[in-house]
């Protein structure tokens, strides 16, 4: 109960500069709001354009006669306040909207308590609400329900009440009145007070006013807890694209929409085999110590940029960067019997994008990249470690190790990529396996640092 009581009674100030520091710090929410102002605002201009076109035939319709081109004039103007509103939309507090806002009011105001300056025949300024003038402002409420914030929609409610109230007043006070007509009206129901009070040419009727006032207060703030409820949608959909957009940092495009869609985007902790591929620059230390920190850190984006896109490309997933090198997985989390393919393909693809990279490096007079890349397939273990501060998804197991170090073992054998004989026996096209080893040559029995079983492996320069 008190969350609620907390939640109608914020004051609006505090929930926009919440939103405002939101937008600022997630560019999913500040792109979100701006293409949902300007489409409602759009939408809001096609559909007063529309309204005020269906009121100028109403009107027509209701009294047919040359005084009424006085308001088919006033008709054409909100349609052009309208179109500036649009000119003027930005997200955020916005003075020439507010101001145009202010415009709409006072201009339906003036033109419901003023007496049209065309009518041949003259009336009491008061008479003028026997014409119940202030349904029209539900157009403009509904207008700005489609086009600006729950604040600005209750805000305008308020507003709305307060303006009327003074043109209320002021016809009150200083409109032209015609005792006499009141007085035959009096004499003509002369037994009926009640009925007099409430046709009275030269009343304001003021019970009925504050009536009009109270109900369109009600309606604009239902319709504000409504918008501020959509708003609160947006912010959510918002906070879901920054997931998605953090998930793509990881895995393929394909594989984000998946997950996406999952109550357990990683599933429980599980064995799986899996293709683990690591890949690193020869010789990145004595280039670090070589050149500037700009320098290595241009190398590095450029390097990771290059790999990154052929992790995603092969569907595979982005474990981690290690400085200068990367881990990927093929068949995480979803594994298929494509995985040790795509993992030896990327190897292959490592290779080849580092080559084109090099080409545009020695063109700019820069040092070229070596590229070092080891590919193992077999059970991992998969699933969150950590605690609850702070969750990483793990990939954990004797084949993440064999995998990296055979990258390691690049540099003894003087070779770019070495691929496991297990990552190639679990290769299900025998026509793509032979492609693969036909460029490569085979060692038995390799012995990687560490273990004490030889290895057999594939060696590509």
């Amino acid at each position: 109960m008190a969350r609620w009581v907390l939640w109608l009674w914020e004051p609006p100030w505090s929930s926009r500069l919440a939103e405002e520091r939101l937008a600022r710090r997630n560019p999913h929410l500040a792109r979100a709001l701006e293409l949902e102002k300007m489409e409602g605002q759009r939408i809001a201009t096609w559909a007063r354009a529309a309204a005020m076109a269906v009121v100028a035939l109403l009107l027509i319709y209701l009294n047919p006669r040359w005084e009424m081109l006085y308001y088919e004039a006033i008709l054409l103007l909100f349609v052009v306040i309208g179109i500036a509103q649009l000119r003027a939309a930005r997200v955020g507090q916005s003075f020439a909207e507010l101001g145009l806002i202010s415009a709409d009011i006072l201009l339906l105001t003036l033109t419901m308590t003023l007496p049209n300056p065309l009518a041949s025949d003259p009336w009491p300024t008061a008479f003028q609400f026997q014409f119940d003038g202030f349904q029209y402002f539900y157009i403009f409420l509904a207008s700005a329900m489609l086009a600006y914030s729950w604040r600005t929609v209750q805000g305008l409610g308020v507003w709305v009440a307060v303006i009327w109230l003074c043109g209320v007043g002021g016809v009150a006070l200083f409109g032209t009145t015609y005792p006499e007509l009141s007085d035959r009206v009096r004499e003509a129901v002369a037994n009926y007070p009640r009925i007099f009070d409430a046709i009275d040419p030269n009343s304001v009727n003021f019970t009925s006013r504050v009536q009009e006032i109270t109900i369109f207060i009600i309606v604009a703030g239902m319709l504000g807890m409504k918008s501020r409820r959509a708003s609160q949608l947006l912010m959510r959909q918002a906070d879901l694209a920054a997931e998605r957009a953090n998930l793509s940092r990881y895995f393929a495009p394909s594989m984000v929409e998946e997950l996406a869609h999952r109550n357990e985007p990683m599933g429980g902790v599980r064995s799986q085999e899996v293709a683990v591929l690591f890949a690193d620059i020869v010789g990145f230390t004595r280039y670090a110590e070589a050149h500037t920190p700009d320098d290595v850190i241009s190398l590095l984006r450029e390097f990771h940029a290059a790999l990154e896109e052929v992790v995603f490309s092969h569907g595979g997933t982005l474990d981690k960067y290690m400085g200068d090198g990367l881990m990927a997985s093929f068949g995480t989390p979803s594994p298929s019997p494509d995985d040790a393919a795509s993992a030896i393909s990327a190897a292959f693809a490592m290779l080849e994008s580092i080559a084109r990279l090099n080409a545009d490096r020695a063109g700019k007079g820069l040092q070229p990249i070596r590229l070092s890349v080891g590919v193992h397939y077999g059970p991992v273990i998969l699933g969150d470690i950590g605690n609850a501060r702070r969750m990483e998804f793990a990939m954990l197991g004797d084949t993440v190790n064999v995998a990296s170090r055979l990258e390691a073992a690049t540099r003894i054998l003087s070779c770019g990529t070495i691929i496991s004989q297990a990552a190639m026996e679990a290769v299900s096209d025998t026509t793509l396996r032979e492609r693969f080893r036909r460029d490569m040559r085979f060692h038995k029995g390799f012995e990687l640092k560490g273990r004490s079983e030889g290895c057999d492996i594939w060696t590509a320069p």
